[in-house]
């Protein structure tokens, strides 16, 4: 683990109690997998590799698993997840032009994570709220009848709690 910092070193020490207890065992890697991204944040190329080493599953397979299950990501998420609605519903009431909006004010692309790791922008499928659509989620607050101005300020409600 040449190269790695003090903090990443005990997460790796923690992950390998995890795959202490669960190599070997028939579908041992899912929970390793998910514990490894627990306490790592993400499977990066990194992170598989070490599970490679230590399970003796191939990279490819948890390459596979890491990308076939969406609750996995391979790379780091940011401390606000915004889910925008993109369904029926959502859609015909204008979404779009608020993931648009999004897209303009954090600077990044659907499915990447703004540079200073505040903000991780994905479009989702239906979260259960057509009655507000359109309708977002960051982490867990939902967020309806949305038009594109109220993005800015939605933004910087979260960013002033950084502050």
């Amino acid at each position: 683990m040449a190269g790695v910092t003090n903090a990443r070193r005990e997460q790796y020490e923690k992950l390998d109690t995890i795959i202490s207890r669960w190599k070997g065992e028939q579908g041992g890697l899912l929970p390793i997998m998910q514990h490894a991204q627990e306490l790592m944040g993400c499977l990066d190329d990194e992170v598989q590799r070490y599970i490679s080493d230590k399970t003796g599953a191939s990279v490819s397979t948890i390459y596979g698993i890491a990308t076939f299950y969406s609750l996995f990501t391979l790379a780091p998420k940011g401390k606000y997840k915004i889910g925008l609605c993109l369904g029926t519903a959502c859609y015909v009431r204008g979404s779009q032009n608020v993931i648009d909006e999004l897209q303009k004010e954090l600077k990044v692309e659907v499915g990447k994570t703004t540079p200073d790791g505040l903000f991780t922008l994905d479009a989702t499928r239906c979260i259960g709220c057509c009655g507000l659509a359109p309708a977002m989620m960051i982490n867990d607050e939902v967020f309806g009848r949305l038009v594109p101005s109220d993005v800015p300020g939605i933004l910087d409600h979260f960013r002033q709690k950084e502050a």
